[in-house]
């Protein structure tokens, strides 16, 4: 057996690209360390008996940079403390005594899946479904895409997410791809300025709930890292290309750097963290006046074209994932979104 040396210290921050430390106010000697015969795993803390907790279901759509305590100890406890599974395409398996920290689980694995043998494993798919609490980290979606889609990896998530019913969560290109209708940035990444410009720009890749089918999620597309790179613009883009082309009135959910929005079983949703997060609901009545290839997007509706939630982390923020409904809304402020002529443009009501 080879052993990999880990030891929590207390260092500044924790990072959703694995390469900070967390700053848990305690240390503890837990191990991290390799064992042969997991293909994929690249860590495991604590026991790696299956265990069997009770559980309950939730999601956690998380925005990135620095990860959010507060959400996964949210999930932690719905996990009751058994198995929790960290996957990712890329890095490095540093959440294992980041997640220890944060609560009593009976262990924390990181999986590293970055090809589609590993994604077709039976024991790599064993591992995922033997969880109690599954989170994907941040990367490149793409190469999630790429990798686990249509795979024995794949099925074992959404079991995790339908059957099981137990939390899951993303935070960044994990985040991206919790929702039924998801940016695949495969060839790469564009901005709000790009996409309002032509909302049929190449680089405008939308899939349709053919990976994840996480509860509630299905007629939703999400975005990460939101205000702080002013993904708005593309967000909306989004939306207008899901109605143009599939005749869906799909709604968005997105998280800013730092902050992340939890989703219950019942669909209630909590925001927690630093920031802020944003519920855009569409309305079958208020098609895109001009969505075309080579055009700038105009998306008007007598500036009232998307009702959007802003919903600061607080105790107070309440959000009705299930049915998107304005008056289960509390703690945030409403706006108006809409754009003209490529430019989006804001009001509050």
């Amino acid at each position: 057996m080879k052993l990999l040396l880990s030891i929590i210290l207390i260092l500044p921050f924790h990072t959703s690209f694995g390469y900070g430390k967390p700053d848990t106010g305690k240390t503890k000697l837990r191990i991290s360390r390799i064992i042969k015969g997991r293909p994929a795993s690249i860590g495991i803390v604590g026991d790696t008996t299956d265990v069997k907790t009770p559980t309950r279901a939730g999601s956690v759509l998380m925005g990135g940079s620095t990860d959010v305590d507060d959400a996964f100890k949210w999930m932690i406890a719905r996990s009751g403390g058994g198995n929790v599974v960290i996957i990712r395409a890329s890095g490095t398996d540093d959440y294992n005594t980041y997640v220890d920290s944060l609560g009593k689980v009976s262990s924390v694995e990181t999986l590293k899946i970055d090809s589609r043998a590993l994604a077709d494993n039976d024991t790599v798919a064993g591992i995922i479904r033997n969880a109690e609490m599954l989170f994907i980290a941040g990367g490149d979606q793409s190469n999630y895409m790429k990798y686990w889609r249509g795979t024995k990896t794949m099925a074992a998530i959404n079991y995790l997410l339908n059957k099981k019913h137990v939390p899951v969560g993303g935070t960044s290109a994990g985040c991206a791809i919790m929702s039924g209708f998801y940016y695949s940035g495969e060839i790469a990444g564009i901005t709000s300025k790009q996409a309002l410009a032509n909302p049929y720009d190449s680089l405008v890749r939308i899939y349709d709930n053919d990976l994840l089918h996480a509860p509630y999620l299905s007629h939703v597309i999400t975005d990460q890292h939101y205000v702080k790179r002013n993904r708005q613009g593309r967000h909306v883009t989004f939306l207008s290309r899901i109605i143009k082309d599939k005749g869906i009135f799909a709604n968005g959910i997105a998280s800013d750097e730092k902050t992340a929005v939890c989703i219950d079983e019942k669909g209630h949703a909590i925001v927690l963290g630093k920031s802020k997060a944003y519920f855009l609901i569409t309305d079958n009545k208020k098609l895109p006046e001009i969505c075309a290839q080579g055009k700038p997007l105009t998306w008007n509706c007598n500036q009232q074209a998307i009702r959007v939630y802003e919903l600061p982390a607080s105790a107070n923020s309440s959000f009705d994932v299930k049915s998107f409904n304005i008056t289960k809304a509390s703690g945030g402020k409403w706006y108006w979104w809409w754009v003209d002529n490529g430019e989006l443009k804001m009001q509050e009501f």
